[in-house]
């Protein structure tokens, strides 16, 4: 992987408000557009547009409603213990944006 797979306008992400051993999902506000690159994230309530930089993480994303976990989408879209920390950065900065909620 040549680019680390976090979100393009997210930064300083804080990991205390993200528990990736607990379920989370996409927020309902949320709108996501698949792309060559990865993906477009619309948030109607903010008019937040952000970047999903890698397909992987479209799928984490986009399947983590169907797990008991955070973990559980990771396995499920192949993502390797060497990028394990990159992915839950990632989706720490989601958490803090508003994308991905708790459930």
């Amino acid at each position: 992987m040549t680019a680390a797979p976090a979100e393009a306008s997210t930064t300083g992400a804080s990991a205390g408000a993200f528990d990736p051993a607990r379920p989370h999902r996409l927020s309902s506000s949320v709108s996501v557009r698949p792309e060559s690159f990865g993906a477009l994230v619309y948030d109607f309530h903010t008019r937040r547009l952000s970047f999903l930089k890698t397909k992987p993480l479209v799928h984490v994303v986009q399947s983590l409603e169907h797990h008991d976990d955070v973990h559980g989408a990771l396995d499920e879209a192949g993502v390797a213990e060497s990028e394990r920390d990159q992915y839950l950065r990632a989706l720490a900065g989601l958490a803090q944006a508003g994308t991905i909620t708790p459930r």
